[in-house]
C-alpha cells in the first residue's frame, strides 16, 4: 500500500499509526504535531529555494573576461585584455550567503617596437555576497570584497624630479569596496528581463597610511563611489535535438558602470568631473550557437586611468572586441 508514497511521507505516515496505536496521544495532537513538521520540511525548502534562485542573480552579476581592442588611447595599444577568473568557492542553497574569488588580470599589448605589454594591472580580490530579501523577482543583496591592485615592478615609483616612473615604477594598493544592489525581473512569453542597479563605497588601505605605493598619497582616488545598471535580456530557444523542449539563453546585455573619485587629490575641485570621473557604456550580444562569449561594443572616459601606474591619463575611448564568463551561461528550462 505505500509503493506510490515517498520514503519521507512513509516514514511520517507509520509513526503517525504507530503513536495512535500505542495511546501517546491524541489523535488531533499527533495530527497537529505531524503538521507542524511538514511546515517545517516545506519551509526549508523554500528557503532553499530562493537560496539557489539567488545564486543564480550572484552569477549574472560577477564581472565577465575582455579581449579586444580600444582606441583613443594615450598610449597606443594593439590589443587589450581584461580577465576575470572566477572560482566559485562557497554556493549552496542551504545558505544566503555565496563567496566568490577572482583573480583578474588587465593587459595592454602597446602599439611599439617589440609589441611590449609593460606593467599589467594585477587584480586578485575576494567577494562575499549576502541576500537581504526573499524575493528573487525583486533581489537584494550586499556585496563585500577586498582587492589588491598591483603591476609587479619593483622599480622605483618616483623619479629624481619628483614625476611618477611610467617605465618601471612599482605601483600597488589595497581596496575595501561595499556594493548594495536592487534587481527586477520580467518573464515575457519569450524573454526574461532582468535590471540590477548598484551603488557602493570604496575605500582604499592608503587612507590611512598603509599598503600604497610611495607617491600615491594625494595623487591618486582613495575614495571612490561606484555604481552600476545592468540590463540583461535572455531569449528562448528551442531545442536542436528535442524540439519539444526549450531553454532561455543569454540573448542581450547593456551595462553601464560609473567611478567618482570623492577625496581629495592634486587640488582639484569637487566639480571637476574631468579629473574625477570615470563612465563607460557596453553592449553585448550573444548568438545562440555560443555558450559562455558574447561581442562587445562600448565606449566611456576615463577621468583616472584605472591601469596601474597610468593614472595620471584623463580620456575618451571606444573598444570592442569578444566578452566571457560565468554570467553568459544563464539558463533556466
Amino acid at each position: 500500500m505505500f509503493k506510490h508514497l515517498t520514503s519521507s511521507v512513509q516514514i511520517r505516515f507509520i509513526t503517525i499509526l504507530l503513536l495512535i496505536l500505542s495511546g501517546r496521544g491524541s489523535y488531533a495532537s499527533i495530527i497537529d504535531t505531524a503538521t507542524n513538521h511538514a511546515t517545517a520540511d516545506t519551509g526549508k525548502v523554500a528557503t532553499r529555494i530562493i537560496n539557489r534562485d539567488f545564486n543564480n542573480i550572484y552569477v549574472q552579476n560577477l564581472k565577465p573576461s575582455f579581449f579586444g581592442q580600444e582606441l583613443f588611447q594615450p598610449v597606443k595599444t594593439k590589443l587589450v585584455g581584461d580577465i576575470n577568473a572566477h572560482f566559485v568557492l562557497f554556493n549552496t542553497p542551504t545558505s544566503r550567503f555565496f563567496f566568490d574569488v577572482s583573480a583578474r588580470i588587465k593587459v595592454r599589448l602597446l602599439a611599439q617596437y617589440g609589441e611590449p605589454v609593460k606593467s599589467p594591472s594585477y587584480m586578485p580580490s575576494g567577494n562575499l555576497y549576502y541576500r537581504l530579501n526573499s524575493d528573487a523577482y525583486k533581489p537584494q543583496f550586499l556585496q563585500l570584497s577586498y582587492t589588491h591592485h598591483s603591476n609587479g615592478i619593483r622599480g622605483s615609483t618616483l623619479l629624481p624630479d619628483g614625476s611618477f616612473n611610467r617605465d618601471s615604477g612599482k605601483f600597488s594598493t589595497d581596496f575595501y569596496s561595499l556594493n548594495y544592489t536592487i534587481g527586477k525581473r520580467v518573464d515575457k512569453t519569450n524573454t526574461i528581463d532582468n535590471h540590477y542597479s548598484t551603488i557602493g563605497v570604496e575605500l582604499h588601505r592608503g587612507l590611512f597610511g598603509n599598503d600604497a605605493a610611495l607617491g600615491l598619497p594625494g595623487h591618486y582616488g582613495f575614495v571612490r563611489v561606484n555604481g552600476g545598471y545592468i540590463y540583461n535580456i535572455a531569449k528562448k530557444y528551442q531545442d536542436d535535438i528535442d524540439p519539444g523542449k526549450s531553454s532561455f539563453k543569454n540573448w542581450q546585455r547593456i551595462q553601464f558602470d560609473f567611478t567618482y573619485i570623492a577625496d581629495k587629490y592634486n587640488g582639484y575641485n569637487a566639480f571637476n568631473l574631468k579629473k574625477r570621473l570615470n563612465v563607460s557604456l557596453k553592449y553585448y550580444y550573444q548568438f545562440p550557437f555560443m555558450q559562455n562569449v558574447s561581442f562587445i561594443v562600448g565606449g566611456g572616459y576615463r577621468g583616472q586611468d584605472d591601469y596601474n601606474i597610468y593614472f595620471e591619463d584623463s580620456y575618451a575611448y571606444v573598444q570592442f572586441g569578444i566578452a566571457s564568463g560565468l554570467n553568459f551561461l544563464f539558463h533556466k528550462n
